[in-house]
């Protein structure tokens, strides 16, 4: 073993060597790190939660887990972290998040509906960003995913004028050190280049495509309501997808126009694993049908549905499960809606649970009368945090990379204290894990191998740099928009 002393706790003096080893150390396909003592919540059906256990990383991926890797060798070499007193678990994945609306964090905390929300946001202040703007929004809305925990994110990208504004959206996940999704859609409103959806093509060449820690889809809307024709997905922007090799994330799909959309593409034989429907709000049972016959992948935004009030309000989990989908879980606009995946998943819980409870009276009574079917199964904490985890994975295409603490996966961890005032004395992890931590028990982030975090802190980070950043931007577009507003958008 390592002679450098495990340790774990920030205030233990010996901890900043373990971290100065591992980051000399960190491109060094043959390093192996040894996380001793914690609670290993895989979310792995096979391998499910060891009560006191040890994972082992090599290189970029989970070698091996078990309750004591030292005494068959296996970990022989490692650099020892004492995990004692944590959760390990896997990263959580936010299946679709607008990054570039970072520096407007909450500027529209109560926004009473969809039609707000546009247009403040997307026909008021995304005509005005620059490419550095949209540089600052995605790497503060990255970086903040890291610190909560999220290590894989979907930055749905609506706001794509140029290239370059693409280009900065990219680089801006690069820097982060986050899994990033870069999904490319055109902008809802203003003046753009039109090199939508063509330059998807050129991103994918540029930056390698399926290779290293940034991937691509295309994003499109369900229909043209909003939009126009252009943004709503069929089977042009299915044909680009399919030359390029890429998923597809359609968001905005809600209601009666978006359940006739669905049907569509089901005859026009568009649907299947490799599309994912965000929101699926008051859809139909016809469309329902269709999206769970063909594995087409749901993400639900929970706090974004309810509090934003898209079609009926309600998180379709219920609907979702009916059909035999299980979800992925995203945060979706900062603007208005908090940016970390515990409150999505205890927003979730909740909601679902409480319609869950309300039913029964409902139905036994329409029992009384027509023999109504039973109410829908209360969900459980392993239930939204497999969403956030191994679910949302599958939900971004990446299902055999992430999601789960699985040997041969991505090393994309979180070591959570459990034994921190609000979370001991440590009794389900799981459920402390949904219900109980938040993201100042994020002590640790792995990505790829890579720490990202450690002893409660982001690494790689000049906070005052990134503060001051945030602010000139935010100035920026307020004043511009202002200005806009001033010569009627001239």
């Amino acid at each position: 073993m390592h002679p450098v002393r495990p340790v774990h706790r920030p205030t233990d003096t010996a901890r900043p060597a373990l971290l100065d080893l591992l980051r000399r150390t960190d491109g060094d396909p043959g390093r192996r790190i040894l996380f001793t003592g914690a609670t290993v919540v895989t979310m792995d059906p096979a391998l499910g939660t060891l009560a006191t256990g040890d994972l082992l990383v090599a290189g970029s991926t989970v070698a091996a887990v078990g309750p004591d890797l030292r005494a068959g060798g296996e970990a022989a070499d490692a650099v020892v972290v004492d995990a004692s007193g944590t959760i390990l678990a896997p990263g959580f994945v936010d299946t679709h998040r607008h990054a570039w609306q970072g520096q407007l964090r909450r500027i529209i905390p109560d926004v009473d509906d969809l039609a707000g929300y546009v247009g403040t946001t997307l026909a008021r202040y995304a005509p005005v960003y620059r490419p550095e703007d949209m540089y600052v929004g995605t790497r503060l809305a990255a970086l903040g995913a890291v610190d909560a925990g999220i290590t894989t994110m979907l930055d749905f990208s609506h706001n794509s004028r140029t290239a370059a504004h693409s280009d900065a959206a990219v680089q801006a996940l690069l820097d982060s050190g986050i899994r990033g999704i870069h999904a490319a859609m055109g902008p809802h409103f203003g003046d753009w280049d039109r090199q939508w959806p063509a330059d998807l093509g050129r991103l994918v060449d540029r930056y390698g495509g399926g290779t290293g820690l940034v991937t691509f889809r295309l994003a499109a809307l369900a229909t043209a309501e909003i939009a126009g024709p252009a943004l709503a997905f069929g089977p042009g922007l299915a044909r680009v997808a399919a030359e390029l090799g890429v998923g597809v994330s359609v968001d905005a799909v809600f209601g009666r126009s978006s359940s006739a959309a669905v049907l569509d593409w089901e005859r026009a034989g568009l649907l299947g694993d490799r599309l994912t429907l965000i929101h699926a709000t008051g859809l139909t049972a016809e469309a329902w049908r269709a999206i769970g016959a063909s594995g087409t992948r749901v993400s639900l935004a929970p706090t974004s549905e309810a509090q934003i009030g898209l079609e009926d309000a309600v998180p379709a989990v219920d609907d979702a499960l009916a059909a035999g989908v299980r979800p992925g879980l995203s945060i979706d606009v900062e603007v208005a809606l908090a940016g970390d995946m515990f409150t999505q998943m205890r927003a979730l819980h909740a909601i679902q649970r409480m319609r869950a409870v309300n039913a029964v009276n409902a139905v036994h009574a329409a029992r009384d009368v027509d023999g109504a079917d039973g109410p829908p199964d209360r969900i459980t904490t392993a239930d939204v945090l497999d969403f956030a985890t191994r679910q949302g994975a599958a939900t971004v295409g990446l299902g055999a990379t992430t999601g789960t603490l699985t040997p041969g996966k991505q090393a994309d961890l979180l070591m959570i204290t459990a034994d921190e005032i609000n979370n001991l004395p440590l009794n389900d992890p799981i459920g402390t894990v949904v219900l109980g931590a938040d993201a100042r028990n994020i002590d640790t982030v792995l990505i790829a191998g890579r720490v990202r975090k450690w002893a409660g802190r982001l690494l790689d980070v000049d906070l005052p740099a990134l503060r001051a950043e945030a602010a000139a931007s935010r100035d920026h577009v307020h004043r511009a928009a202002a200005a806009a507003d001033a010569t009627g958008g001239r």
